[in-house]
Order: C-alpha cells, then sequence, then structure tokens
C-alpha cells in the first residue's frame, strides 16, 4: 500500500508524490479510506484519459483548464469550476484542451490506484 508521509488525515500537496499515468497525465493519491477516494489529476494540453468504465461512482470536479468530457454517448466541453458526475459501469474519459487538473473522487476506493 502506498505511504503518505507522516500523516494519514493531513496529505500536503508538496509531500504527495506525482505518477505518471499516460503521456500528458499525471496523478496523486491526495487520501482514501476503504469507501472514498481523492485524487488529482493534471493534464497537459492535448492529454488523453482514455474511455474506460468501472464499478465505482466518481464525481470530477474540473479545477482549472478545458476538457472535452464523454460520458455514455454524450460529450460536453467542462472548464473550472464545472463538475461531472459519472454513474458506475458508465464508459468515459476526457480529452485536455487546456492545461487542466481535475480532481477525482471515487466510492468505493480504486484499489488497482494503489498497486
Amino acid at each position: 500500500m502506498k505511504t503518505f508521509g507522516a500523516s494519514k488525515e493531513f496529505l500536503l500537496d508538496k509531500n504527495q508524490e506525482w505518477e505518471v499515468v499516460g503521456e500528458g497525465v499525471k496523478r496523486k493519491i491526495m487520501g482514501y479510506d476503504d469507501k472514498i477516494m481523492l485524487v488529482k489529476v493534471e493534464f497537459d494540453t492535448g492529454g488523453i484519459g482514455y474511455k474506460h468504465e468501472h464499478h465505482h461512482s466518481q464525481v470530477t470536479y474540473v479545477e482549472s483548464g478545458s476538457f472535452d468530457f464523454s460520458i455514455g454517448e454524450e460529450t460536453r466541453t467542462v472548464k473550472g469550476g464545472d463538475s461531472v458526475y459519472i454513474p458506475p459501469h458508465v464508459m468515459h474519459g476526457a480529452i485536455c484542451t487546456e492545461k487542466g487538473i481535475l480532481i477525482d473522487v471515487f466510492s468505493p476506493i480504486r484499489e488497482d490506484f494503489m498497486k
């Protein structure tokens, strides 16, 4: 299991390591327990979150940037301040059109991110 420094309760951004997960895409796990997980994902312009599905409920907050976000058959542009909800088992993905950061919340946790 990944470690997060001296505290499980206070996860300072500067103390969390980035993990490269694709070309122009990296993430930091910012907190979790067995029920919920918060993940910060940074995209360079042109970075792709390839379409996929999982059994988790997901809410994504767009901290900054602009993304063409697809959920099921619908694609919309979302920008800083917007958010999206992705139900379990629905195909989704995003293409970054302006460098930015997404904040993902998953329930239950993405155990595959812990490896």
